[in-house]
């Protein structure tokens, strides 16, 4: 018997041991990652959409209602970087108030950002608006089916009154109610809702998923060569546009993101620009239907604009918005501002 002999080990041999060591941990790796997942919360994203669609109605309904009122009361928050009146009314605070809780109620979990704060117990009988939950018909949700997403990826963003300036000057064909709700930081459904005019107008949009009827319609309309700008925020951008697209590119000034972004999609408007600071409810929706149609929004430089909760809530990039050829305006832009981003 040779005790002192040498053990030789088989190269092949412990190379198939490892790889099935290795194919045994990355499974059980899996598998403990697909039970944690499992037992993330999670909503019904359909369920979301349809309650923010009924409560942007219900917040418009309470902007149209305060605009009635002849003591409706104007405050200010201030002044803007650039020096223009911030306003809020008591519309704001109703809108919110309906909006925000009545969202917050149904879907407890939700990470909820608002433009307005007000404490619920502010609010009066407004924090609690019966909600349907049903989908409308005639908006195209009722062939929509059930998702589910982990709700610790989904942000909200509530716009209770955009345009308020242009709500306080009675130039309500501006003024909208709006909500987003991003999916890991990217605007996933947008909801532009329009309390006044002669008929109303609640469009929405969810990615890869379905939009209102009234989007699809655009898809065939045509588009105008028109730059649309902000009127009460407009900074240096109609020489930035004429110096990029050229002296005698139309432009036109309009009040609130929502609407620019709206003309953008219905093609009444090719590009919507804006350069100053800009928070990220006023975007979000409309970011979420212009992309659901086909376009993008950038910031000038074009960068995605992110709204995850971390992320904050103000926006200092400026704003591109296109329906069709987003480089090309995008390369445009950049070669004028150059010095001034120090590209």
């Amino acid at each position: 018997m040779n005790l002192g002999g040498t053990v030789h080990l088989n190269r092949m041999g412990v190379c198939v041991v490892f790889v099935c060591f290795l194919i045994i941990a990355l499974y059980m790796i899996r598998d403990v990652e697909d039970t944690e997942v499992k037992k993330l919360p999670t909503v019904n994203i359909r369920q979301v959409l349809i309650a923010a669609i009924e409560l942007a109605q219900k917040g418009g309904d309470e902007v149209v209602k305060a605009r009635k009122r002849a003591d409706m009361v104007v405050l200010s928050k201030g002044k803007t970087k650039e020096g223009a009146n911030n306003p809020v009314t008591e519309a704001d605070y109703n809108s919110h108030c309906v909006m925000y809780f009545g969202l917050k109620k149904a879907f407890p979990s939700l990470k909820i950002i608002s433009e307005e704060e007000l404490l619920e117990g502010k609010c009066g009988q407004l924090s609690s608006p019966e909600l349907t939950m049903q989908p409308q018909p005639e908006l195209g949700l009722d062939s929509l089916v059930d998702e589910e997403l982990a709700v610790r990826d989904l942000t909200v963003w509530i716009d209770p009154l955009d345009a308020t300036q242009e709500f306080t000057e009675k130039l309500l064909e501006y003024v909208t109610t709006m909500v987003c709700v991003a999916y890991k930081g990217r605007p996933l459904i947008g909801v532009i809702h329009r309390p006044f005019g002669q008929s109303l107008q609640t469009s929405w949009a969810w990615l890869r998923h379905g939009m209102s009827p009234d989007l699809i319609s655009y898809k065939n309309s045509g588009s105008e060569t028109a730059v649309i700008v902000s009127r009460s925020h407009s900074g240096p951008i109609v020489d930035v546009v004429h110096r990029a697209l050229g002296p005698d590119t139309p432009i036109i000034k309009a009040g609130g993101a929502g609407y620019k972004v709206m003309q953008v999609v219905s093609g009444n408007a090719s590009a919507y620009i804006h350069m100053t600071n800009i928070k990220k409810w006023d975007l979000c929706a409309g970011d979420a239907i212009l992309s659901a149609a086909g376009g993008t929004m950038t910031t000038i430089t074009s960068e995605e604009i992110a709204y995850a909760a971390t992320s904050g809530a103000l926006n200092t990039g400026g704003v591109l918005a296109t329906l069709h050829d987003h480089l090309t305006y995008a390369a445009h832009l950049q070669k004028a501002l150059e010095k001034d981003l120090n590209l």
